[in-house]
């Protein structure tokens, strides 16, 4: 399963990190312009977690994906 996160970086912004990488994958302006970056990484690797943290680095949101059936 994999394991993408979105988190806030400090210059501003947001980062996607896909799979507990070590840099991020990707930068937004919104923290819903990176959630919805991350949905699409996780839902392409088949199920996926996508974690959003908040400004304080907790994590507030879960959020779970998995392939549509058919």
């Amino acid at each position: 399963m994999s394991e993408d996160g979105v988190a806030p970086n400090t210059d501003g912004g947001w980062d996607v990190t896909a799979n507990r990488a070590s840099r991020a994958s990707s930068h937004h302006q919104t923290q819903e312009a990176a959630h919805a970056e991350a949905r699409r990484l996780a839902e392409n690797a088949g199920v996926g977690e996508v974690r959003i943290h908040g400004r304080d680095g907790q994590i507030r949101e879960s959020d779970t994906t998995v392939p549509p059936r058919g």
